[in-house]
């Protein structure tokens, strides 16, 4: 897929590069915490997920548990060898998925990472008190249109790296093929 006007692909820039300091950010703040930072108080205490109308009304008892995947949470809490990967990837991978996207380089690879993320934290909180969409699974949808419109070849690195790389490279893990046709006249190049 092709953005045609300037417009259009500075939006998208602007969306990728936005969605890439919020993953940065909440990478920083969990790699520069006052304390060491571990999901296992989340993972532990916070997956019971909540449901709301029309599936439940009236007043719920405290400690009721909805998540049906909440024992895979609690278990992974439990496990040592878990949560120290667990505590290395969340922390990091934000912030390598927020370089990515900010820079726009390894975009739909990037974007898979932050896709597959947010949609673990959407079945880990299972929050479903307002309504299915919840902040995790808007993420998770426009990081995985970051990476199907290859969003890395507006003013991002991708474009510039796309034409030095394999191509199977080039479809997977950057942005697509960086070429434009030349047949359309609306078609503008981006700058390199």
């Amino acid at each position: 897929m092709r953005i045609v006007e300037r417009s259009h692909q500075t939006a998208i820039a602007v969306l990728r590069i936005g969605v890439g300091i919020i993953f940065l950010w909440a990478g920083l703040e969990k790699v520069f915490a006052p304390e060491p930072w571990s999901a296992a108080g989340f993972l532990q205490f916070a997956t019971g997920g909540s449901l709301g109308w029309p599936f439940v009304s009236g007043e719920i008892a405290e400690g009721t548990i909805f998540n049906p995947t909440h024992g895979i949470w609690t278990g992974l809490a439990t496990n040592e060898g878990a949560m120290s990967i667990i505590n290395f990837l969340v922390p990091y991978g934000q912030v390598a998925i927020g370089v990515g996207l900010i820079l726009g380089v390894l975009t739909r690879f990037s974007a898979a990472m932050g896709t597959l993320m947010m949609l673990f934290f959407f079945l880990a909180a299972w929050d479903f008190e307002f309504g299915i969409v919840n902040q995790h699974l808007t993420y998770a949808l426009v990081t995985a249109f970051l990476g199907f419109i290859g969003a890395g070849n507006y003013l991002g690195l991708d474009r510039s790296l796309g034409e030095s790389v394999a191509p199977a490279v080039r479809r997977w893990l950057l942005s697509g093929s960086p070429d434009v046709a030349v047949d359309d006249p609306r078609l503008e190049p981006m700058p390199a």
